[in-house]
């Protein structure tokens, strides 16, 4: 319990601070071109996509961003779908921030019963942090991979995230971020890493394309 109120009162603190800066930063900000979310591909390798819409109470409680949430099954090789979801912010200055899977999916019914940092791999051998977990409902496992991609910059930690969002205010005039998320079922005694391979399969493919929707 001390544990998780030194967690909370610490993400307190920072999105404390991180709107007390950017709302003192008065210059206009800065809006790099970025594609829309929507002309992310449908296909990658034989995988295809399916579009779905969040509901307004869903949108309300996001706030001003832009939002993908797709399901991707492969064609030739019956699988667990992979789910999709992108948020992406051009400012987090009036308020409208990131929401943490940490949270939402507890308020989604969804119980993490395995919580960890890995690193994932880009093709060109580099790799950066994201949170994995295997979450639970009514028996049934999901994998999740999310991760904070600002600027050129992918982190795991919620906590950095607040910072960066600061430091770039500052430094580059820059509010802007996004979260990214995949999620799959897990087969009946799959295990994480097992699970976590054939989710790369597609975020492999995707994530050497976020540069263009979250611009670095």
């Amino acid at each position: 319990m001390k544990s998780l109120s030194l967690r909370f009162v610490t993400a307190a603190a920072l999105m404390l601070a991180a709107a007390l800066v950017l709302q003192a930063h008065s210059r206009s900000e800065s809006f790099p071109p970025r594609a829309p979310l929507s002309s992310l591909p449908l296909h990658f390798d034989g995988w295809g996509g399916q579009e779905f819409s969040l509901d307004q109470q869903t949108l309300d409680i996001l706030g001003q961003g832009e939002f993908l949430v797709r399901d991707y099954e492969h064609a030739s090789q019956p699988q667990p779908p992979i789910s999709l979801f992108i948020a992406y912010f051009p400012s987090q200055k009036t308020g409208d921030t990131i929401h943490s899977p940490n949270h939402c999916l507890p308020g989604a019914g969804w119980v993490p019963t395995l919580r960890q940092v890995v690193d994932i791999s880009r093709p060109d051998g580099s790799s950066f942090p994201v949170n994995r977990y295997v979450v639970s409902k009514q028996g049934n496992r999901q994998l999740v991979l999310y991760w904070f991609q600002a600027h050129g910059r992918a982190v795991a930690s919620e906590y950095w995230a607040k910072y960066y969002l600061v430091a770039d205010s500052v430094r580059m005039n820059r509010s802007d971020g996004g979260l990214v998320r995949l999620m799959s079922p897990m087969y009946p005694g799959e295990t994480p890493d097992a699970a976590q391979a054939r989710v790369m399969k597609i975020g492999s493919q995707l994530i050497v394309l976020l540069d263009n929707y979250i611009p670095r």
